[in-house]
């Protein structure tokens, strides 16, 4: 069994693509069971934020693995295998522990260095483990992940600007707003917003993060709607506790709020666009408006692009304004190079755990010939001396301890480098090991870890 990654993201798609194969959390689930249900795959993670969708399988063969996978991916998102497969990436065994990696340091991320996808990763650990397709190979390397992605953004400080899609998302609409009002140099996240009125459609964790830096460019006014009153109306009162004017709407009233806000921040988790033409129309509005959609599918129909007066920006935007910018710098370098350190010890640990069942079912086996030969030793010699006895067990044990102990440490050494299976198979050949012995000691039950999600021990 081996890991196989299959994904899509914004280096490999463009968002119409993306917004097609995104699979909401309402749906996580039934994907999840659909790829269990193959033949091919054992477990199965499906990680689905607004700039990537990507499967973490453990399989049994490659080829079988990466079919049943996509063919799942294509029949979740309605697209011809061969369109499909012209947007996605494959990453396998060593590959696939790298990547992962990556994308959990933020590497990979539309942002580099971005923190929320820690966030996003163990959310999709604790969907995958709900729908009972985590195993332990997929916990071990998923939790190793977390830790690796921690320590760079502790280590690197990578993250330290708190960047994000949210926050790169309204620097844009800052600037927007800033040409619009034909001032100039006002690229910054509140250059363009401070005074302004935003609607955020949308009271999850985007629209918590875009409230939250909203709150810090001192806006005039936040208005929030969702499809969920209770939770618009709990972001809405955070607003207030912080100083910042706010009210929440249902979405039934967003078109009359639209004449009133500058700025709209579109972030549901809708399968459909929440904000069209119509209502833009409809709110008979006389000064700019900059809507920033930032769903996954999207929230804006594209053609509110084309209304007079109003600016659309989207993730592709997002993407444009981050590829001029550009990415290098020292910290970027560092976390590279600590991903690959990570990447070669905890290969090299998986590689010695193939042959460390073998080696525990030797010593057991050990153990139980000593255990025998002097249980055959009180039937031979009943009368022998308690002392006698004791010691004679404790030097015969000695000898097979001393015996054992270079062959199995060193067995161990080799595995690091690879061939762990085959040094497992000579082992179990030349001592005739039980397979079943090593197979029952390989598979203990998984034990809880620290990075665990609440509610998953």
């Amino acid at each position: 069994m081996s890991l196989l990654v299959v994904g899509l993201s914004h280096r490999s798609a463009p968002v119409e693509v993306l917004e097609r194969v995104a699979v909401s959390a309402l749906d996580a689930g039934k994907v999840l069971c659909q790829l269990l249900a193959r033949e091919n795959v054992a477990e199965a993670l499906l990680l689905s934020t607004c700039n990537r969708v990507e499967v973490y399988a453990v399989v049994a063969t490659f080829h079988g693995g990466l079919a049943d996978i996509t063919d799942v991916l294509a029949g979740q998102s309605a697209i011809a295998l061969d369109e499909l497969s012209e947007h996605l990436y494959v990453h396998y065994a060593a590959a696939g522990v790298e990547h992962l990696f990556s994308v959990a340091a933020g590497l990979d991320s539309m942002v580099v260095g971005e923190p929320q996808i820690l966030g996003q990763l163990r959310a999709a650990y604790a969907g995958a483990e709900q729908a009972g397709t985590i195993g332990r190979t997929l916990h071990e390397v998923v939790q190793q992940a977390l830790r690796v992605g921690k320590r760079i953004h502790t280590e690197t400080g990578i993250g330290a600007a708190g960047a994000s899609v949210v926050s790169e998302a309204l620097a844009a609409t800052a600037a927007a707003l800033a040409g619009a009002s034909g001032v100039n140099g006002a690229g910054g996240n509140g250059a363009g917003l401070a005074g302004r009125r935003v609607l955020v459609l949308g009271a999850g964790s985007m629209g918590s993060l875009a409230a939250a830096q909203l709150r810090r460019a001192g806006v005039a006014e936040i208005v929030v709607a969702n499809r969920t009153h209770v939770s618009a109306q709990r972001l809405a009162t955070l607003c207030q506790g912080e100083g910042t004017p706010a009210r929440a709407v249902s979405l039934d009233d967003v078109a009359g709020v639209l004449a009133a806000v500058d700025v709209v921040i579109c972030c549901t988790n809708a399968t459909g666009a929440v904000l069209g033409v119509e209502q833009i129309i409809e709110s008979h509005r006389r000064v700019p408006l900059v809507v920033c959609d930032l769903g996954l599918p999207r929230n804006v129909e594209p053609g509110v692009g084309g209304v007079p007066g109003v600016i659309l920006l989207d993730l592709s935007a997002v993407a444009r304004r981050l590829e001029q910018r550009g990415t290098g710098s020292d910290a970027v370098s560092t976390a590279h190079c600590l991903v690959a350190q990570e990447v070669c010890q905890y290969l090299a640990a998986q590689r010695t755990a193939e042959v460390t069942p073998t080696v525990a079912a030797l010593r057991k086996r050990a153990a139980e010939v000593v255990d025998a030969e002097l249980l055959r030793l009180d039937g031979r010699l009943p009368g022998l001396d308690a002392g006698v006895r004791d010691e004679l067990a404790r030097s015969v044990r000695r000898v097979v301890d001393k015996l054992l102990h270079a062959p199995t440490v060193r067995v161990k050494q080799l595995a690091e480098a690879g061939g762990g299976q085959a040094y497992a198979d000579a082992l179990r050949e030349l001592f005739e090991l039980d397979p079943q012995a090593a197979a029952a000691i390989a598979a203990p039950i998984r034990p809880a870890s620290t990075d665990d999600p609440p509610g998953t021990r």
